[in-house]
């Protein structure tokens, strides 16, 4: 599949608002709800209907011809949105930085602003030697599992910051069935944490989870001071 469509598809699907981020990207194709009806062979109100979210979350195979509709229309066009969005470079899927010594996991999580929403006694425990930044999205959708270790550097002994996260469950999944662990995850602009399975996983593996909406380069500069 193509990379750009895959992206777009994995962002869809993994969407806590699918409706809006269907509209987001058929605006940043220029394409009408009415060039899209035409070419899928439905109602411009069925479009609006998905936008809006008044019809249920659409299933893969929905999304699959939506994307692909995006894709053709825009070929037809001369397929320049497509050549400058597959053009421009993309950030790394994950970094990862060192702290000069270890530190109590309460001065990170204070550093960020964070707030816990599990495990908050484990903390007193935990002395961090890092972190690491992971787009989340990009990492389910092109980090094969062998490579997910290497989000962790030199030493496990770190806290994963998790960015565009949905629900958090794929990440905590994606932690129980890989060695090694982190120390601690946070989940970035993600206001509540309601999935039983991932505060399931937290629980089992011992690993808190903290929320923060604090904005990505502030966190890195504040954290640079470590």
């Amino acid at each position: 599949m193509d990379p750009l469509k895959q992206q777009i598809a994995g962002e869809i699907a993994l969407a806590r608002n699918p409706g809006a981020t269907i509209k987001k990207w058929r605006e940043i194709f220029g394409i009408t709800q009415t060039e899209l009806a035409d070419y899928l062979g439905i109602t411009p109100s069925t479009i609006s209907d998905y936008e809006s979210n008044r019809r249920k979350s659409p299933g893969i195979g929905v999304i699959r011809r939506f994307v692909d509709a995006l894709v053709d229309i825009d070929s037809k066009k001369g397929g320049w949105v497509h050549k400058k969005l597959a053009g421009e470079k993309k950030p790394d899927v994950f970094s990862v930085v060192d702290f000069e010594k270890p530190i109590p996991a309460k001065s990170f999580v204070n550093a960020i602003s964070g707030r816990v929403v599990t495990n908050k006694r484990k903390l007193a425990d935990i002395q961090l030697s890092g972190y690491s930044l992971v787009d989340s999205l990009r990492a389910i959708l092109e980090l094969p599992v062998d490579n997910f270790a290497n989000i962790y550097g030199r030493s496990s002994n770190r806290a994963v910051v998790f960015t565009h996260v949905g629900v958090g469950r794929s990440p905590m999944v994606a932690i129980r069935v890989t060695n090694p662990k982190p120390s601690l995850v946070v989940y970035h602009g993600l206001d509540k944490m309601d999935d039983p399975i991932a505060k399931k996983i937290s629980e089992v593996e011992r690993i808190p989870i903290i929320l923060t909406n604090l904005d990505i380069d502030t966190i890195k500069e504040k954290l640079g001071r470590f």
